[in-house]
């Protein structure tokens, strides 16, 4: 088996239009809820944002804490706040720190309807634009704002269509937006990361290379759980080795003991994307 290596890259048309759906309408917006995985803090932050977003106030959200690796995510934590940022890392599966997002919008809310009163206006309600990349939890997100399903959810990136209004409660009104991502995905670690986690569209994807990817990176990052999960010992073995030894014990091999890459490929990144390997993250600071 030989890897590809080709370059991915994919950026829709519908991404560019809500892009400019966004741009038209950010006057309108108050605060932006900018939603990044826990699991990959560099890789799934939007890289053009900022030019999208101006200079309105924002909460960065962690969402996926629960399945991250809170000793490495917790640096990337400390380091956007660093940078200004108010960061809130929610648990969207016990609805952990939500009521955060919601305190933090308040006092927004608040300054917002002193301005409006110190003009003679009526106060008004918060406008809040939440946007990310493909597959992060916004809708999950949403619907543990609004406290019952107002958005739905879907496992696939590209799920939301088109921007569309959602009342949170009676001080704040949300515009949902569809994942996004950046014309070019220069880094292509950056990519793959994304691609393991779903946030690229599967079907453009060379599963095998990807699978080689992840295993590449559990090995350097995470080898006790790789080697846990699939009863393997990966010590001074390429890369398609460890992939030859997982469909071994997978029973991804066909007759004449040849490995099935396809099938054993699947069987990893779907474990991956189930959350077989628990408290994981890809991402890191700085490189070793």
């Amino acid at each position: 088996m030989k890897m590809n290596n080709n370059p991915i890259q994919w950026y829709p048309g519908h991404m560019a239009k809500t892009k400019r759906e966004i741009r038209e309408k950010i006057n309108l917006i108050d605060i932006i809820y900018e939603v990044i995985d826990a699991r990959m803090p560099i890789s799934s932050k939007i890289k053009d944002i900022d030019d999208l977003i101006k200079d309105k106030p924002r909460i960065l959200i962690m969402t996926k804490y629960d399945l991250c690796d809170k000793l490495e995510t917790d640096k990337f934590i400390s380091y956007y706040e660093s940078l200004g940022y108010k960061v809130v890392a929610v648990d969207l599966t016990n609805n952990k720190n939500v009521k955060k997002i919601l305190e933090l919008s308040e006092s927004v809310s608040k300054e917002l309807n002193e301005k409006r009163k110190s003009k003679g206006l009526k106060p008004r309600n918060l406008r809040a634009l939440i946007i990310g990349i493909p597959n992060v939890g916004k809708s999950t997100l949403i619907n543990r704002l609004v406290g019952k399903k107002a958005a739905g959810v879907g496992n696939k990136p590209g799920f939301t269509k088109s921007l569309s209004w959602i009342r949170i409660n009676k001080d704040i009104d949300l515009l949902d937006s569809p994942g996004i991502l950046w014309p070019k995905l220069e880094n292509q670690e950056e990519a793959r990361i994304l691609a393991i986690f779903s946030s690229i569209k599967e079907e453009i994807l060379n599963k095998e290379d990807l699978a080689l990817f992840a295993i590449d990176i559990l090995t350097k990052l995470y080898k006790e759980k790789l080697e846990s999960r699939y009863n393997i010992k990966v010590e001074n073995i390429t890369n398609i080795e460890i992939m030859e030894e997982i469909a071994k014990k997978r029973g991804c091999v066909t007759k004449g003991n040849i490995t099935d890459y396809e099938r054993v490929s699947s069987i990893i990144l779907n474990d991956i994307k189930n959350n077989a390997f628990k408290e994981i993250t890809l991402d890191r600071l700085e490189k070793d």
